[in-house]
């Protein structure tokens, strides 16, 4: 062993020796429990990983590494969510074929994790583009058809004219797609949609199932955003439904609303129409209709972020039509306002200008009554020229005047139902996950249209349906996919008739492939079934998933809806795929900006690991914050890492003449009990992903440690702390402590990441001595180190000992103390 710390001949010496042992393969000893840790299914991309990734793969690779050596069957795989817009868009780009660019990609991301040392099992590494894989993507999406959660529909979707495909609600943030960021327009096609709205209520219930962080279960709740109220029917004066008309159904038309102030209908001066809404063109009379119509087209092109804003003008049109109030008869005018979205309850609203914020703003504008229908409680005075929005009392509401809100309200929904003209509801925010992407790169969606037999799907014996290769996979500006210029692929037979038939030319969003590809793991070899029966009940549910908060409301949304389809079918005995949910921080560059390529503050793992090694980097990225907050990478700091790694080598060369020839007993034994404490701690801090803490006490050890050097100490007392060290450090810095393990305390042949966790001996690790602050009158005026166990009668008596509590003491009388056990004695004198 040379006397220089060599990061470089320590990780060329220990690389293929930990490969050689297979050291990072799955457990299977049947006398272990299995513990499943996996990160966020990845899509790679030209970029290749950031040092910022490190804060995600890095701890993942140390809790890993720690339930190993816990006495735990590890199952830590990684794969590639290869498929979707950022690989194809690069593709275009650069002029390369997507299946070419991904392989490359994927490639680049599996050498740069090797070289952060993470701890995967290689053996069980898939990508979403492997027709072995999405085989059961598409079978999945057969399974979802079958019990009638996906369906095909006319939708006036989110289209985003730079990647030309639509976009689901989810993927649209702030009117802009997620992933270019242009502006997003509307676009009519038909779609395939999923029925995850099936599901709310149970995705919603959930959550309380689960050990996730408050912040993403909040983020889902308001997403699916469950309202309790009342349906509430308007019958139109003279109007006739067309639709159900159409069925042979010759209806009057009715309006349906949704409120959750039912005590607030008497209040009622206008409706509102969504522009989307189907009734908005039918009920609007000629001579509004030129009007309505521009206005109608002019929504279109506003997002629902820019008409929902609280500080936009509200805005709207009459239709000239008129509904008729379901408790009094009252005429009421129908107007078209951009402020009603479609997707949320009925697509229509009561106005009611006296209790609601945007109706009043509304009134106002258009000149509209505004009739106060609740009052304040108490005789408490409304506010004035707004509109009061709490619960109170009933006025002005006939024979529900004087009743509380509450008691009023449900008395208004009972007597609705009575009359056929509403009642009790639930309603979401949520909507259909809109599935179908208008794009080449994805799994082919399963199904078949023939002139003949309709809608049909592929048979499972033909699946999967394969991915053809094509040259020209630009995607075009009408809306169809490039898929549906290769006529080879796309003409078929139709399973059912034998006739002649098309394929469906729309992909799956990429993140169908992400809502199953956790189960895959557990048999990714497996070719009856999307996975083993078996291998599933042995290690899923995941245990703990990580990965960041950006996923809230797509993928871990998506996820848990596939899962409880998957319960429901009987094909999972768990109905929440995720036990624990851990979200990591953003590591942040120098100037305090996101790492990009653009801005050129990109740090990589490469050139750091080569300036300062993996045992360096991985430290310091554990190192430099709590794992869930934001931080700033800092070229300078990581020197302080470095000055670690050396100093723990110095010391493990100087083993051979540390230890006194006559040890203190009582100085051995509190050496001992400090590396029993580190031990403690230290596992305390990993359990509860506090590696920041971990490292802290790993650097304040080695301090006791070199402080320790000339102490009464024995060799054997010394080789069990150096041991202790290093077993405990393994996971964060694996080269270092594997050399000091095997060539310096002569462990030859027996790797490190192999031991036993070390455990701790809790009478060592209660302190004998313990320091306790003395108030006087609840200020601080002495510190006292008394024994750990010392009773309180004499606590008390050491404590007025003291000199300054005694000057502090003078003219007074002692009335009485306040002990807090092991920190504190207050004493209270007048």
């Amino acid at each position: 062993m040379t006397t220089a710390y060599d990061f470089k001949s320590l990780q060329a010496k220990w690389r293929p020796y930990w490969r050689s042992i297979d050291l990072y393969r799955t457990g299977a000893d049947p006398e272990k429990p299995n513990y499943y840790i996996l990160d966020f299914f990845p899509y790679p991309s030209g970029d290749g990983l950031s040092v910022g990734h490190g804060r995600n793969y890095v701890p993942t690779c140390v809790a890993a590494r720690f339930m190993r050596r816990r006495g735990y069957n590890v199952l830590h795989p990684m794969g590639w969510d290869a498929f979707g817009l950022p690989a194809e868009n690069y593709a275009i780009e650069h002029g390369v074929h997507p299946a070419v660019s991904s392989r490359r990609h994927a490639a680049t991301y599996k050498r740069q994790m090797q070289i952060l040392e993470c701890s995967y099992d290689w053996s069980r590494e898939f990508s979403s583009t492997d027709p072995e894989f999405y085989r059961w993507t598409q079978w999945f999406f057969l399974l979802l058809h079958r019990r009638g959660l996906a369906y095909r529909a006319l939708g006036n979707q989110w289209w985003c004219p730079t990647d030309k495909t639509i976009l689901a609600n989810e993927q649209v943030i702030n009117g802009r797609c997620w992933r270019c960021n242009s502006l997003v327009t509307r676009k009519a096609l038909q779609q395939w949609y999923f029925r995850i709205t099936d599901y709310a209520e149970r995705l919603l219930a959930d959550l309380e199932t689960i050990d996730w962080p408050e912040p993403i279960k909040l983020m889902q709740r308001n997403w699916i955003g469950r309202s309790e109220g009342a349906e509430v029917i308007f019958p139109v004066e003279g109007a006739r439904d067309e639709n159900r008309s159409a069925t042979g159904s010759d209806s009057e038309a009715e309006i349906r609303t949704f409120t959750t102030r039912p005590d607030t209908l008497f209040g009622v001066t206008f409706l509102v129409l969504a522009p989307e809404h189907p009734l908005t063109m039918t009920l609007t009379k000629p001579e509004h209709r030129a009007e309505v119509a521009a206005y109608v087209e002019q929504a279109g092109r506003l997002t629902e972020m820019d008409r929902l804003a609280t500080d936009k003008e509200k805005r709207g049109v009459p239709t000239g039509a008129v509904a008729r109030h379901p408790l009094t008869g009252a005429p009421i005018p129908i107007w078209v306002a951009d402020y009603v979205l479609l997707g949320y309850g009925s697509g229509a609203v009561m106005g009611v200008p006296a209790h609601d914020s945007r109706d009043f703003a509304f009134a106002q504008k258009y000149g509209l009554p505004i009739v106060p229908v609740v009052a304040p409680m108490n005789g408490v005075a409304a506010p004035a020229n707004q509109a009061y929005t709490e619960p109170g009392v009933m006025i002005n509401s006939g024979q529900y005047d004087g009743l509380p809100s509450d008691q009023g309200g449900a008395r208004v929904t009972a007597d609705l139902a009575a009359r056929g003209l509403g009642g009790p509801q639930v309603v979401t925010k949520m909507r259909d996950w809109l599935i179908s992407r208008q794009r080449y790169w994805g799994a082919p969606i399963p199904i078949i249209h023939c002139p003949a037999c309709g809608v049909v799907p592929v048979p499972e014996s033909q699946l999967p349906v394969l991915l053809p290769h094509i040259d020209d996979f630009a995607p075009s500006a009408d809306g169809r996919s490039p898929l549906a210029e290769a006529t080879d692929w796309v003409n078929t037979d139709c399973p059912q008739c034998g006739g002649a038939a098309q394929r469906e030319t729309d992909t799956m969003d990429g993140f169908a492939c992400s809502s199953w590809y956790f189960l895959r793991f557990a048999s990714p070899d497996y070719e009856d079934g999307p996975f083993d029966p078996e291998a599933m009940r042995a290690w899923l549910p995941v245990d703990t998933y990580v990965g960041g908060a950006e996923h809230a409301v797509m993928h871990l949304l998506y996820a848990r809806f596939w899962t409880k389809v998957m319960y429901d079918a009987g094909l999972v005995p768990f109905a929440e795929p995720f036990s624990q949910l851990r979200n990591q921080g953003m590591l942040h560059a120098a100037d305090g900006q996101r790492m990009s390529k653009s801005k050129g503050n990109v740090v990589t793992p490469d050139e750091v690991a080569a300036a300062h090694g993996t045992d360096a980097l991985r430290t310091y990225i554990l190192f430099i914050g709590p794992f869930e907050g934001d931080v700033i990478w800092d070229d300078g700091n990581i020197k302080g890492v470095d000055r670690f790694l050396e100093r723990l080598w110095a010391l493990a060369q100087e083993l051979d003449e540390l230890g006194a020839t006559e040890a203190d007993p009582a100085r051995e034994d509190k050496f001992r009990r400090e590396h029993h404490r580190l031990i403690k701690r230290v596992t305390a801090d990993l359990e509860k992903f506090k590696f920041n803490t971990a490292v802290a006490s790993f650097m304040a050890h080695l301090n006791y440690l070199e402080a320790s050097r000339d102490a009464a100490i024995g060799p054997t007392a010394w080789r069990e702390a150096l041991g202790a060290f290093v077993r405990l450090l393994a996971p964060i810095a694996p080269f270092i402590s594997e050399e000091i393990w095997q060539e310096v305390l002569g462990h030859t042949g027996q790797s490190v990441h192999l031991t036993s966790w070390p455990e701790y001996d809790e009478i060592l690790v209660q302190r004998q001595e313990i320091e306790v602050m003395i108030q006087v009158n609840g200020k601080l005026r002495d510190r006292i180190t008394v024994p750990a166990d010392i009773a309180d009668n004499d606590l008390e008596q050491a404590a007025l000992a003291q000199d300054n509590v005694q000057r502090h003491l003078v003219g007074k009388t002692v009335r009485r103390t306040i002990i807090v056990p092991q920190r504190l004695i207050n004493v209270v004198a007048n």
